[in-house]
C-alpha cells in the first residue's frame, strides 16, 4: 500500500487529511504492538534464537515419526522453571551459556540418527544439571507442578504469584470486537467429544493445569492468581512457513464473561443469543450448541492490544448431547487489519482450526484437554 493510497483512504474515512494522519500514526502503533509480540514475555529478544533453538531439538528439529508433544511441553517446563529460579527476571543471551553446559554435549549425540535433537531422557538429564536431581520427579507431581513450572517442594508452588509474569507482559487494553455484530465475522469450530465432563470442568477451572494440555501450536499460560473469572492468559503461538524452522508469537486474552450450570438460566440465555447470531450472521456456520443439549460452561476470552488475531471474543463452551459430553470453540471478530490479514492468511488460518479442534491430536487444545480428561477419569479416549 502507497503512502497516497493511505492517505487518500484515510482522507475519506475521516474526511480530512488531518485524521488521515492521526489514523496512520495508530496504523503503524498496532504493526508495532504486533511486531512486540514476538517471542515470550519471559524471554528478551536477546534471548529468542537459543530459546527457539532450544525448543526446536526437543520437538520441531526432529522428524515427524519420532515427535512427542509431550516432550515439547517438557522442554517448555524446562525454560519456564529456569526463568521462575532466576527470580522471575527475563532470560537473556547469556542465559544460553548454562543451557549449553547442561545439554549441549547431549545435543551431539548421533545415537538414531537424532544429532541436534533432544530426545525425553536427554532432557530430564539435562534438566537435572540445569535446575536439580528433584526436577523428574516434581515434574511429574501435579502438587508440584503448575502453570508451566516444576516446584521443587509444595509449598513453592503455593507461594508462586504468576502476576510476576504479567508484569513483563504489558498488558495492553481489551479489544472486543467493536464493529456492529453483521458487519463482523462468525465462526464455528467442529466440536470435540470429551470422555468425562466432570474431569473437563476440574480442568478447566484449575487454570494453573492449562500449559499440561499445550499443543505443538500453541500453550496457555495463566497469569493472575485464582480460578477461572476475571483470569487473564498468555498464548503462545508458532508458526512454521518452512520445515523444522518455528516462529513464535504470542497474544493475550481475559476471561470477561463465565457462566456454568450452577446458574442455569443466564447459561441457557447465553447459548440461546450465541444460537442466534450464529444462524444470522455466520455465513453457513453450524450451531454451536444443539437445542437439545445441556450446556455445562460458558466463558469468553477477550482480546487485548496487540493480538495476533485482532478484536474479537472466543467463546469455550462445554455441553452434554446424546449422552456425551462436547466441548467447542466458537469466535466472533472484527475483520482484521491488512498487516494481520496477510500474516493469518499466510500462516494462521489453518493454525487456528486446528488448536481448536479440527486437526490432529497433538495440534488441537481441545484433543489434548479430552486426553488430560480421559486419563484423570480413568476412562481410554
Amino acid at each position: 500500500m502507497t503512502s497516497t493510497t493511505t492517505k487518500r483512504t484515510a482522507a475519506a474515512v475521516a474526511g480530512t487529511v488531518g485524521a488521515g494522519l492521526v489514523a496512520r500514526r495508530l496504523l503503524r502503533s498496532d504493526q508495532a504492538r504486533f511486531a512486540r509480540m514476538t517471542g515470550s514475555s519471559i524471554a528478551a529478544p536477546d534471548a529468542a534464537g537459543w530459546v527457539t533453538d532450544f525448543l526446536n531439538a526437543a520437538y520441531y528439529a526432529r522428524e515427524p515419526a519420532e515427535r512427542d508433544v509431550d516432550d515439547l511441553r517438557l522442554a517448555f517446563a524446562i525454560v519456564t522453571t529456569r526463568w521462575h529460579r532466576l527470580g522471575g527476571r527475563r532470560l537473556r543471551a547469556h542465559d544460553m551459556f548454562a543451557f549449553h553446559k547442561a545439554f549441549g554435549r547431549r545435543r551431539l549425540s548421533v545415537a538414531r540418527g537424532s544429532r541436534g535433537t533432544l530426545d525425553r531422557p536427554q532432557l530430564f538429564n539435562g534438566a537435572s544439571n540445569l535446575l536439580g536431581d528433584w526436577f523428574p520427579a516434581a515434574y511429574a507431581d501435579d502438587a508440584r507442578r503448575g502453570w508451566g513450572i516444576a516446584f521443587e517442594t509444595a509449598a513453592e508452588k503455593a507461594a508462586y504469584v504468576p502476576e510476576k509474569r504479567l508484569e513483563l507482559a504489558k498488558l495492553g487494553e481489551l479489544t472486543p470486537a467493536a464493529k456492529p455484530q453483521a458487519e463482523q465475522v462468525w465462526h464455528t469450530y467442529a466440536p470435540v467429544a470429551v470422555p468425562d465432563a466432570d474431569a473437563i470442568v476440574a480442568a478447566l477451572t484449575q487454570p494453573e493445569t492449562w500449559p499440561d494440555y499445550a499443543t505443538a501450536i500453541g500453550r496457555f499460560t495463566p497469569l493472575r492468581s485464582g480460578g477461572l473469572a476475571n483470569q487473564t492468559f498468555e498464548i503462545e503461538v508458532v508458526a512454521q512457513p518452512v520445515e523444522k524452522a518455528p516462529i513464535f508469537t504470542r497474544g493475550y486474552v481475559t476471561i470477561t464473561r463465565l457462566l456454568t450450570h450452577a446458574d442455569p438460566e443466564p447459561l441457557r440465555a447465553y447459548v440461546a443469543e450465541l444460537n442466534e447470531g450464529m444462524a444470522r450472521i455466520g455465513r453457513d456456520e453450524p450451531q454451536p450448541v444443539p437445542d437439545d443439549a445441556t450446556p455445562l460452561v460458558a466463558f469468553d476470552l477477550t482480546t487485548h492490544a496487540g493480538h495476533f488475531m485482532g478484536r474479537g471474543n472466543n467463546r469455550l463452551l462445554l455441553y452434554t448431547h446424546g449422552g456425551t459430553a462436547y466441548v467447542r470453540a466458537a469466535g466472533t471478530w472484527d475483520e482484521m487489519p491488512w498487516h494481520l490479514d496477510k500474516a493469518y492468511q499466510y500462516a494462521g488460518e489453518e493454525a487456528q482450526h486446528t488448536f481448536w479442534g479440527e486437526g490432529a491430536a497433538e495440534d488441537s487444545l481441545l484433543h489434548q484437554l479430552a486426553i488430560h480428561a480421559a486419563s484423570h477419569a480413568g476412562t481410554p479416549t
